[in-house]
Formats: structure tokens, C-alpha cells, sequence
């Protein structure tokens, strides 16, 4: 073949050029829905939860269209805006970084044991491939801590 790069790897220029990145992670807890959401719907409890935050400040409430600001642990300072919220089910977060836009969709059903909670996360833009797989890697350290502090809470 003659190239470079092995056969069986894609060269490092081509990963750089995906342009879509997609991740999902699903946890159960013996936790309400209502105790999940009211961590979530509070943004000031996130860094607690989640490692990947060290800050968060938004303007107005909790609510479609409402935007702030995340202090990521990294010290990346990045805006967001809540595109979807349904109380006690469902908010979805789009923060931008540069040509970089993540989506974080994050629900919560209710279980007979408790509820599912699920976090799925798309990122888009030029190296989406290398940085998606760095935005997600806290996740499911995350999903845990959320649901034992849920948990606590009933």
C-alpha cells in the first residue's frame, strides 16, 4: 500500500476531519426521579457531581432558553444554553467551544426500583473524533456520583 500509516489504522488527518462524535451512558439507582432533578435543575450542585465542572453560573431560571456560563475543571471557560427542559425528565445543554458544539441530553425515567438515568452526549464540529472521546470520559464517574447524592436525598 505504501503509505505511512498502517493498513488497519486511520491516519490521524482523517480523524481530525470527523466532524461527529456520539457517546451514551445509562446507570439505575434506587433514587426518584424528583431527587435526580433536583440536582440537575440546580446548577450550583454540578461541580459536586460531575469532576468535568468546577463552575457554573446561569441568568434566570432553570428553564428553555436559559444561558450561563461552565468553568470546566480544565479551566476552560465555555457558554451554554439550556435548548430542552421538561421538569423531572429531561434537560438537554449545549455548550460551545470554539467551532466545537456539545450536546449533553440528559433523562431520567422512572423504574420500579427507582429510576434510569441517561446521559447522551454528541459533539460536532472539525476534531470532534479526538475531543468527544475527552468530553465523555468523566461521564459515567459522574452518573455514579450523581446517583448516590439522589440517593441521599430520599
Amino acid at each position: 500500500m505504501g503509505g505511512s500509516e498502517p493498513a488497519h489504522r486511520v491516519p490521524r488527518r482523517i480523524r481530525l476531519l470527523c466532524m461527529s462524535f456520539e457517546y451514551e451512558h445509562t446507570v439505575t439507582t434506587t433514587a426518584t426521579p424528583a431527587d435526580v432533578w433536583a440536582l440537575w435543575s440546580n446548577v450550583g450542585s454540578w461541580h459536586r457531581w460531575d469532576p468535568a465542572v468546577e463552575q457554573v453560573a446561569i441568568e434566570g431560571h432553570f428553564g428553555e432558553g436559559a444561558a450561563g456560563t461552565m468553568v470546566l475543571s480544565s479551566g476552560v471557560e465555555a457558554p451554554f444554553v439550556l435548548e430542552i427542559v421538561e421538569p423531572c425528565a429531561r434537560y438537554l445543554d449545549k455548550v460551545t467551544v470554539g467551532d466545537l458544539v456539545v450536546r449533553i441530553d440528559h433523562q431520567v425515567k422512572e423504574t420500579a426500583e427507582g429510576a434510569e438515568v441517561t446521559v447522551r452526549t454528541t459533539v460536532d464540529g472539525p476534531g470532534a473524533g479526538d475531543v468527544g472521546p475527552m468530553v465523555t470520559a468523566d461521564t459515567p464517574r459522574a452518573l455514579e456520583t450523581l446517583v448516590a447524592m439522589a440517593e441521599k436525598r430520599h
